[in-house]
């Protein structure tokens, strides 16, 4: 619904990902995922944390107190898209903990820094989830 997200989607699904495809000079992903109340299917632009074909997807929120609308969609429905440049996946979504946890938030720092900073500015742990292929 905001409008610079809207026009940074259309444009990177219109290019195969080739234009809008970075944020703060960074490479992105654009996560589909379905409204957890409404069913309407939303598109989000985040930082792009891949290994190994996987994607982590960071609910920072800039480190705001409440975790963003999308995180909130792939809990209720864990089913979801991830599309990196022109390849577009069917992947399941599970939030990460323990060890596992600590090893792809060390994966998300170094491929965006400022995350480090947005959980220094909030008391609630920034739920990260690991997308894999479904």
């Amino acid at each position: 619904p905001v409008e610079f997200v809207r026009n940074q989607v259309e444009q990177f699904e219109r290019s195969d990902g080739r234009e809008a495809n970075t944020m703060h000079d960074l490479p992105i992903i654009v996560l589909t995922t379905k409204g957890a109340r409404t069913g309407n299917i939303r598109k989000s632009p985040l930082m792009r944390v891949e290994h190994d074909g996987k994607y982590l997807i960071v609910a920072s929120r800039g480190g705001a107190p409440t975790h963003p609308v999308w995180y909130h969609n792939v809990v209720a429905n864990p089913t979801v898209e991830v599309q990196d440049g022109a390849n577009r996946q069917d992947m399941a979504a599970r939030e990460l903990d323990g060890d596992e946890r600590e090893d792809w938030w060390r994966r998300a720092v170094d491929a965006y820094p400022p995350y480090a900073e947005y959980q220094s500015k909030t008391e609630r742990e920034i739920p990260i989830l690991l997308c894999e292929p479904a």
